[in-house]
């Protein structure tokens, strides 16, 4: 599939806020109800989008001294009423070891069973990507 096949549905960004991951998650699965898909599949969109929104939240500007001054920014990009492509970046520390993490660890792997595909992967301009796809 070539980007021009690609229509925009979604690029914003929003302050890297705990109370910030229900807006992202309710913006996510608003176009995945538009383009047509199942509850099914809504509910695996939104445990992913949230759980990539949080780790953004949460790990990627722990280095900061003040919480809550990164951004997370949410592209989404539909092909037809067949196909989301989401992307969450931050420009945080990327994903290092955490040992006073206040989760479980399970984020990776609920997002990449629930995806048709997944992969994160660093920005070269810093932070870290995760990417997801969703057959509809």
């Amino acid at each position: 599939m070539t980007l021009s096949e690609w229509d925009s549905a979604l690029d914003a960004s929003y302050p890297a806020q705990p109370s910030q991951v229900p807006a992202i998650r309710r913006a996510v699965a608003e176009i995945a109800r538009e383009r047509g898909a199942t509850q099914h599949t809504i509910v695996q969109i939104t445990l992913a989008v949230s759980e990539a929104a949080t780790n953004a939240v949460l790990h990627a500007y722990r280095e900061q001294p003040a919480r809550g001054e990164g951004e997370v920014r949410v592209v989404v990009r539909a092909k037809d009423e067949s196909c989301l492509d989401i992307r969450v970046r931050d420009r945080g520390v990327g994903p290092l070891p955490r040992p006073d993490s206040p989760g479980l660890g399970l984020g990776f792997g609920l997002m990449a069973h629930d995806a048709d595909a997944f992969e994160i992967r660093a920005v070269p301009d810093g932070g870290t990507e995760v990417a997801l796809r969703f057959e509809l």
